[in-house]
């Protein structure tokens, strides 16, 4: 791909494009983040305590950077969406318009694949921006959250920013994919993403005993690679840190434990425990 051919494409129609893009990102990052947010963090703040992954809330200055660098997460993230968008229209990705073009069955099969795709590229750029002479630049502002808040799902240097959105661009060249499809992913993406930062475990103890345990991460294990910075580099699924010898060693007693704990009560007039 010539980049100075993709320039030659920037017009008003593209800034437009980005701006609208920014908007559209903006509004679905504050809705998700926010409902988890609120849920967590205000509504059932006290009802839900007993599964917050690390026992204690942040200070209020850390979900203000956890919000400052998402807002610039977005903006980097709907101007490299709106050069895919221009590379797309140029003839230069797989993406194609309509679905009847390739059907139902690779529409589904399509959304499978970048989210599998999604993991491989996450996972190993993750370790990579781990790399001592990396991680200032693209990864040290996403662990100033070592209590993550949903907010930090999108708290990233701009380095880092880049990189993340790299998987738009990916996904486009190396497989046909129909927009509303990507849409589809990107639904999934910053859900997964979002609850994986809430601190707090939303899974059954039981899962962990499951396959499903062994195959898909939960809010224990990424909770655990902001406590230490170290394991536990997997994003959707965790059979890349099982292959690669890097989960925590602790994640399944961790999680465990904290799927085990009860709820804090309170008594009643008559000296009875009662379950908030």
């Amino acid at each position: 791909m010539n980049v100075s051919a993709l320039v030659l494409h920037f017009s008003p129609g593209f800034i437009e494009l980005a701006g609208g893009m920014s908007v559209a990102l903006a509004i679905r990052y504050a809705l998700t983040a926010g409902l988890a947010w609120c849920l967590g963090y205000w509504l059932f703040k006290n009802r839900w305590f007993h599964r917050k992954i690390i026992a204690r809330f942040p200070a209020s200055s850390d979900v203000r950077r956890e919000m400052a660098y998402s807002a610039s997460s977005v903006v980097i993230f709907a101007i490299i969406g709106a050069l895919t968008v221009q590379a797309a229209r140029a003839g230069w990705t797989q993406m194609y318009w309509r679905i009847e073009d390739r059907g139902w069955l690779w529409f589904g099969a399509s959304i499978l694949f970048a989210i599998l795709l999604h993991d491989a590229y996450f996972y190993w750029t993750h370790r990579l921006m781990h790399h001592r002479r990396l991680f200032k630049t693209f990864h040290r502002v996403h662990h100033l959250s070592h209590n993550p808040t949903p907010w930090a799902a999108y708290s990233f240097a701009p380095a880092e920013a880049v990189v993340e959105a790299g998987i738009f661009p990916l996904a486009m060249f190396v497989m046909p994919m129909h927009p509303f499809a990507f849409a589809i992913f990107m639904g999934w993406q910053i859900t997964f993403n979002v609850v994986g930062h809430t601190g707090y475990e939303i899974y059954p103890r039981r899962m962990m005993d499951t396959w499903l345990g062994k195959i898909l991460n939960t809010p224990t294990n990424h909770a655990m690679h902001h406590e230490s910075m170290r394991g536990n580099y997997g994003l959707y699924f965790n059979f890349w840190d099982r292959l690669m010898g890097t989960n925590h060693k602790d994640y399944e007693p961790r999680f465990r434990e904290v799927t085990s704990r009860q709820k804090a009560g309170r008594k009643d007039p008559a000296g009875k425990a009662v379950v908030s």
